[in-house]
């Protein structure tokens, strides 16, 4: 198979879909790898990097998209990628499509087979793509949103950990999974008083395995994340249903309730947010404020670390970009429900159902569409 690694044109996005390691995996299977010139320059991985591994240099993103048969990126594909895909190429990458009607309209039109990292499953339930992003996603999040707290970002000027005789600042996160607890990690490593929020009894019992007394949980519900919200002085909402939007927990109401200058940190901004006040920004303008509360709701917050983020992101990928090019879309989707379950798009239909519900669009079950 021919696979084409382009540029990602994001803001502030560099990361690449594949690493040269990756690239010579997938040569030794006897594929062939086309990548965008300059397309890990960000990350320190120049063009002679591929070319060692096994890979063709091309000028141009035309030229990428025009010759793969499947496509490999990290970002879903911005208007102007979606314009280059065709009908019968495989796109695999991050879609999130949920919150975006414009892309899913694009990726319909287009005819392309696209598989979505985010809705990938394991035998376990888990989603085994998207969770080096989110471990990526929660550990920066107390970061940022420590930035954010400076006087200087807007902040109330507290520091995350305090100093003997000033308390700590109060952190609540909302959702234990896989951001949520990476978030709790490095929170408390701050000093930080922090309390995670989930509706499951065995996360927070996995937690308070874990941290200890260093947390303190509490059981999600209307009243519990309106009193904590209301109080904290940085919120980190995790929270994620899989493919689907986000459900909004913090309303316009907590926002207005919560002290000036402090910090809402939306890590579920690619699926829509969890606040009714979010809306993605960039690296370039990451933050902006709504009542006096700080918003960071940077949509691609795992780039601003780009090489870590890359080489985390291909060790999970590997395995099922693989199977893609060894065994084609269709019979590597038929054999592994579990990469079945990424299937998002294909041949101008929706079939992923959280995605086609979110967005009202007719639903073509993934069995029908591997039975085509």
């Amino acid at each position: 198979m021919r696979i084409g690694v382009p540029k990602e044109i994001k803001d502030h996005e560099d990361r690449v879909g594949l690493v040269p390691s990756s690239v010579r995996e997938l040569v030794a299977h006897g594929h062939e790898v086309l990548v965008e010139t300059r397309a890990g320059q960000g990350i320190a991985l120049d063009d002679a990097a591929y070319v060692a591994a096994g890979a063709r240099i091309v000028g141009t993103a035309d030229e990428v998209f025009a010759a793969a048969e499947m496509i490999v990126k990290v970002k879903e594909p911005q208007a102007a990628e979606r314009r280059k895909l065709r009908e019968g190429q495989i796109l695999f990458t991050y879609l999130h499509l949920a919150p975006d009607p414009d892309q899913a309209r694009d990726l319909m039109a287009s005819g392309a087979t696209c598989i979505a990292y985010e809705t990938v499953t394991s035998a376990s339930g888990a989603l085994p793509l998207l969770a080096p992003m989110s471990e990526v996603a929660g550990r920066m999040a107390p970061q940022v949103g420590a930035h954010a707290l400076e006087n200087a970002s807007g902040g109330m000027g507290i520091l995350l950990g305090g100093v003997p005789g000033v308390l700590p600042a109060e952190v609540v996160i909302l959702g234990g999974g896989v951001a949520g607890t990476n978030a709790a990690q490095m929170a408390i490593g701050l000093g930080a008083d922090v309390t995670v929020v989930d509706r499951s009894l065995d996360v927070l019992r996995r937690l308070v395995a874990t941290f200890g007394a260093r947390v303190k949980t509490a059981h999600s519900n209307v009243d519990t994340i309106g009193r904590l919200v209301t109080r904290a002085d940085l919120v980190i909402s995790t929270v994620l249903i899989p493919g689907a939007a986000a459900p909004k927990l913090v309303t316009r109401e907590h926002i207005a309730a919560m002290r000036k200058g402090s910090v809402l940190v939306d890590v579920a901004i690619d699926q829509g947010g969890a606040a009714e006040t979010s809306r993605a920004t960039t690296h370039s303008d990451p933050t902006y404020v709504v009542d006096g509360v700080v918003h960071y709701c940077v949509a691609n917050m795992p780039g601003g670390v780009a090489r870590t983020s890359t080489f985390a992101l291909n060790n999970a990928t590997l395995p099922f970009t693989l199977a893609l090019a060894d065994k084609g879309w269709k019979q590597a989707l038929r054999e592994d429900p579990h990469l079945a379950a990424g299937l998002n798009v294909h041949a101008g239909r929706i079939t992923y159902k959280a995605v086609a519900d979110a967005l009202g669009f007719d639903y073509l079950e993934t069995a029908n569409a591997l039975a085509a």
